[in-house]
């Protein structure tokens, strides 16, 4: 019994896309992965890239080092992948060499903390089948089961996207539902339509203006729970916040390359400007009680610290009990996680937004040729 994806694919084959017969000879996918100083997380990475079921032809990884320190490299170069170096900083820049030294139909893109399953080259190509669809993107999970990794999953402000069924849509409207770089793919026709990532995001939100992009070529965007990665989340709570303030970094960025007038732009600021007042209050309220000290201010100073605490704290009691696993903990820790990753973003996109902007072109056209002289291993 044939499937009815098969009949979609015949009727709406895209350009380099061959069928033989009743077997489908599917598109060649190329596999970028940008990194600098993985070499902690990356092994892991390549052995799962190693197992993927897909026609070994028709399939080429491409990891963009950016100049890295930790002896990356090394352990890349015991691979049979493809090794550039990319001495622009940021992510984008590596995308972008990746794009430039690639030859798949489609373009895939996950991050050297990663973990792909083997189906995950298969159903990226599933998914684009339809000629409308420009990109996919999935959703990430947590590859270990410590706290703060289950954290980053069960949080409300999820630390990485999670979809709870599949959407398909036309243009990106809202702060969670979009395509994260690390599980993301694009058909190489709409990167030749759309141009290239914008290397002025370097890192946080560096996917969204090009994903915008997309759409405004007429795509649409796919987004899917079918299509999943296992992700090595932050360990310590360090390390989040910083991640946290890298992101805010990003946040601070929209406003200044997309205007002030754009959607996005308006919840970042708007972000910014909530949790700059809720903070700035308290601290005049510290002052104000110790100057005069005012049973008023004091009253005043516990409901504004308090009352997103209490709030979450409510929400998150209501979680524990429905999902009934007795981890009680997550009522008490996860709110003060929630306000201290809030208050990173915040201080990340005031540090932006603060910061001179950096002339660099802004979506380059598409050309192949442009990958000479970018360093390969």
């Amino acid at each position: 019994m044939k499937k009815p994806w098969r009949k979609s694919l015949r009727e709406n084959k895209p350009e380099g896309w061959q069928l033989i017969g009743e077997e489908e000879a599917y598109p060649k996918v190329s596999i970028v992965v940008p990194v600098k100083n993985g070499a902690a997380e990356i092994k892991d990475l390549l052995e799962s890239l190693m197992r993927v079921d897909y026609d070994k032809d028709k399939l080429e990884i491409i990891v963009v080092d950016g100049c890295s320190t930790d002896g990356t490299r090394e352990i890349v170069s015991r691979y049979p992948v493809k090794l550039l170096t990319e001495e622009k900083p940021g992510v984008n820049a590596a995308r972008n060499a990746g794009i430039k030294n690639s030859t798949g139909e489609i373009i895939a893109f996950t991050d050297h903390d990663c973990v792909v399953p083997k189906d995950w080259v298969k159903k990226i190509v599933a998914s684009l089948q339809d000629p409308e669809i420009g990109c996919v993107g999935g959703q990430i999970l947590r590859y270990n089961d410590d706290f703060l990794a289950r954290y980053a999953d069960e949080s409300i402000i999820p630390v990485m996207r999670i979809f709870k069924k599949k959407t398909l849509i036309e243009k990106i409207s809202s702060p969670v539902y979009y395509p994260v770089g690390c599980n993301f793919a694009v058909k190489r026709e709409a990167v030749e339509k759309t141009g290239f990532f914008d290397e002025r995001f370097e890192y946080g939100f560096d996917e969204l203006e090009f994903a915008e992009r997309v759409c405004d070529k007429g795509y649409k965007i796919l987004l899917t729970p079918e299509i999943s990665v296992k992700h090595k989340h932050r360990s310590t709570l360090l390390g989040l916040l910083k991640q946290t303030f890298r992101y805010g970094q990003g946040g601070g960025l929209v406003p200044r390359v997309k205007g002030v007038n754009s959607v996005w732009s308006k919840w970042v600021l708007l972000s910014i400007a909530s949790f700059a007042l809720w903070f700035f209050a308290i601290l005049f309220l510290i002052l104000y009680m110790f100057l005069t000290w005012s049973a008023e201010s004091l009253l005043t100073l516990s409901a504004l610290l308090f009352f997103p605490l209490v709030g979450l704290m409510a929400l998150y009691t209501y979680k524990t009990f429905k999902v009934g696993d007795g981890k009680y903990q997550r009522i008490l820790a996860y709110p003060f996680i929630d306000v201290a990753r809030s208050l990173a973003f915040v201080a990340g996109g005031i540090h932006r937004l603060l910061k001179p902007l950096s002339i660099k072109p802004h979506g380059k056209a598409f050309n192949p040729k442009l990958g000479a002289g970018i360093e390969k291993a």
